[in-house]
């Protein structure tokens, strides 16, 4: 009875290491061609339609251009303005076309696209199981523009959101939706969205033509203009810091936030604050380059120069640490912005 019960337990060990075993050696499978890496979105000409999508891996070996051609046999719209995660799902705002093409954000297969109801779409952001995209309507006229409400479950505009002129960048932050609205110095408000209610709480005055938003460790948000760089406490959305700009940083915009230090470009060169500070530094980290767009993420700045906007531009990264450049690969036609996959 000993014996039997001595062979039970080993059997039953034998089993328990075998699962483990096995459970710790099942691979991981890969989502697809374009996880782990870098998707850069391309503006392209304006006129003919060639908006692209090209991927990075990590280590820069492998560059693949106009992958979601490759991948469906057709183009994107008109000018790729940007592009927003959802889960495993892509959104890809073509300005011109008044289009969004919604993909696997591993493989690029196409899934849904909407093409009614937007008017000149620019950014989107996600709340609440919605999508907000930031539409200009016709440049001239203030009292068209306007926030699309997609529900994305069935992939419909279900409502809109009139807005301050010109809405462009937008960040969510809890039930809350933050809009940035006002170009070419015509507007200086944040625009403040309930995305429970979907309607509009109120307009916070920042500095002139707001151009960037980020959010910090805490959750605050702050606002680059061309008259300054503000932070607000999203809980109570009053403004808590004003930094105004000093000599050395004029227009300055492209504002990025990474591991409690705020970095801008200004004047072709790039600039770091610690978020306790006051003032704006005098000196800059990394001078003498040409950004159309720029990201910081863990310690590394990845900057995207258009060139003549009608060649080739490239993606230059930098170790910040030392402020040296690291990697660079050639892209497409005005890469817009990247996204890290």
């Amino acid at each position: 009875m000993k014996l039997n019960k001595l062979l039970l337990l080993t059997f039953s060990i034998g089993l328990f290491f075998t699962s483990c075993t096995n459970d710790d050696d099942t691979p991981v499978l890969p989502r697809g061609d374009y996880e782990n890496g870098l998707l850069i979105s391309h503006e392209g000409s304006f006129t003919d339609g060639v908006g692209t999508v090209s991927f990075i891996s990590d280590d820069f070996t492998t560059v693949e251009h106009n992958i979601f051609s490759n991948v469906n046999g057709r183009t994107l719209g008109t000018v790729v303005q940007s592009m927003v995660f959802n889960g495993d799902l892509a959104y890809i705002i073509s300005n011109v076309s008044n289009r969004i093409d919604i993909v696997n954000r591993y493989t690029f297969e196409s899934v849904a696209t909407i093409d009614t109801g937007l008017s000149n779409p620019r950014y989107m952001a996600v709340s609440n199981g919605k999508g907000y995209v930031t539409n200009w309507g016709d440049f001239t006229p203030a009292d068209d523009d306007y926030l699309a409400v997609i529900d994305l479950t069935t992939n419909t505009i279900i409502d809109t959101i009139s807005t301050s002129y010109l809405p462009e960048e937008i960040i969510a932050q809890g039930d809350q939706i933050f809009v940035a609205t006002g170009v070419f110095g015509l507007g200086n408000s944040v625009d403040v969205i309930n995305t429970i209610t979907d309607t509009l709480e109120e307009s916070i005055t920042v500095g002139n033509s707001p151009n960037s938003l980020q959010l910090d460790a805490d959750g605050d948000l702050w606002v680059l203009s061309s008259e300054n760089l503000i932070e607000i406490n999203t809980t109570t959305n009053e403004v808590i810091k004003t930094v105004e700009l000093n000599n050395s940083i004029t227009a300055p915009s492209k504002l990025n936030f990474d591991s409690g230090n705020l970095y801008l470009f200004s004047g072709g060169a790039v600039y770091k604050m610690e978020a306790t500070a006051t003032t704006l530094p005098e000196t800059a980290e990394i001078e003498g380059v040409s950004f159309y767009d720029m990201s910081v993420r863990n310690g590394v700045l990845y900057g995207l120069d258009a060139k003549d906007f009608q060649s080739a531009g490239t993606l230059t990264t930098y170790d910040l640490s030392t402020n040296t450049e690291i990697n660079t690969a050639t892209l497409r036609i005005i890469p817009g912005e990247v996204y890290f996959n």
